[in-house]
């Protein structure tokens, strides 16, 4: 896990950079220079960069999904003297199933997401558009896979936290408890099953609150 997110953020702290060059850079057309009351139109603009960055970013940030996935597989397989499915009361319950393949829908979509679009260029205005960079469709694709990511992540938590109660009395560290307790005030330990999106989106709605967003 570390060599993943490590790489991950590796990728983030160079997205940012390379948004934070772009964002700061004379690259419009026209560009309008006051000081000596110019306007040139030199064509200098060009969405590579950003839609290069764009695409990077989707594969990166869909990597945290992916390996999230991998972790929530782990916590229902009835490894680690867990039960199968995390199910409080098994038999005519199914538990954490659901969840576990909602997940792995969203991590599959992710991966077709990943697709570059910055690949993709498409001949326009009589040739005059002849070489374009995509970078709107790689930008809105990435924002998919972030909110995707998101989803996966709060699955995640709900079964880790659903997990813990089945390692009591034994405690976590005090970091993790205080999480965990907090987290029981949106989201409650599920004994028997019932619809459980509604839980995923409180889930969601917690990584949100708690995350500053």
């Amino acid at each position: 896990m570390p060599q993943v997110h490590g790489a991950v953020k590796d990728t983030i702290d160079y997205v940012k950079q390379i948004v934070t060059t772009e964002i700061n850079s004379a690259t419009d057309n026209p560009t309008v220079l006051p000081d000596e009351d110019m306007i040139v139109s030199a064509g200098n603009f060009h969405g590579e960069p950003l839609a290069l960055a764009m695409d990077f970013l989707a594969i990166a940030v869909s990597e945290l999904a992916s390996i999230s996935g991998q972790r929530l597989y782990q916590l229902i397989s009835g490894k680690r003297g867990l039960p199968r499915f995390l199910v409080a009361n098994p038999g005519i319950n199914s538990g954490f199933m659901i969840p576990q393949y909602t997940a792995a829908s969203i991590v599959s979509q992710n991966k077709q997401l990943c697709s570059p679009a910055s690949v993709d260029s498409i001949e326009s205005s009589l040739g005059q558009e002849d070489h374009v960079s995509m970078g709107a469709n790689a930008a809105t694709k990435c924002y998919k896979v972030v909110c995707n990511t998101e989803r996966v992540l709060a699955i995640e938590l709900m079964n880790g936290a659903q997990a813990l109660e089945f390692r009591r009395p034994m405690h976590s560290s005090p970091v993790i408890e205080n999480l965990v307790r907090e987290y029981r005030k949106s989201v409650p330990f599920i004994e028997n099953d019932e619809v459980l999106y509604v839980h995923i989106n409180s889930s969601v709605d917690f990584l949100q609150k708690h995350t500053g967003k």
